[in-house]
């Protein structure tokens, strides 16, 4: 049914589009379910600004439904699960210039063995930036650091890097500097 649906950026395969939803009731028929725990939405200097009724709730660089009011634009900038914790702050909090990725895929070479220069998409729909993508001691894992600073770097989606029109490779994002 959804061969024929246009292009999102959301999750095709969840009709109403609430993937909160789909993923308790995923977790559900597993056996397993999402802690139930609510906990804090605090500033990115530790001010407590609301509640919340859990992390999973929350994606880093949302802006909508955050459900507080502080007379200025604030945005999910880091996600503490162990802390049940919403860390929100500005738009330029937001925003990093170096990240970790794992479970690399090398594609135009064998591994990476020294630090390229690249193109750098952190999303599907991001407009790819130049970055430095540096090898770790761990063959499947890199630090990239971009040239300037990017927008909701976020644990969990893909990095692909680029070199010309040629795909070096590609992974997950596993961690950013905030602020860097």
């Amino acid at each position: 049914p959804v061969a024929q649906k246009p292009d999102s950026q959301e999750i095709c395969f969840v009709p109403s589009g609430n993937y909160v939803r789909f993923i308790e009731a995923y977790l559900g028929e597993q056996g397993s379910a999402l802690p139930e725990d609510g906990g804090e939405i605090v500033s990115t200097s530790g001010e407590v600004l609301g509640r919340h009724e859990g992390v999973h709730n929350f994606t880093v660089g949302q802006r909508k439904g955050l459900g507080i009011a502080t007379g200025r634009p604030m945005y999910v900038v880091e996600l503490d699960h162990d802390g049940r914790r919403v860390i929100v702050g500005n738009d330029e909090e937001l925003r990093s210039a170096t990240c970790e990725v794992k479970d690399c895929n090398w594609i135009a070479v064998h591994e990476l063995r020294e630090p390229t220069h690249a193109m750098v998409k952190i999303r599907n729909r991001h407009e790819a930036a130049a970055a430095s993508v540096i090898p770790t001691d761990e063959a499947s894992r890199v630090k990239v650091e971009f040239d300037a600073p990017q927008r909701a770097i976020t644990p969990g989606q893909a990095a692909v890097f680029y070199v010309g029109d040629v795909v070096l490779g590609g992974g997950w994002i596993a961690d950013r500097t905030l602020g860097a």
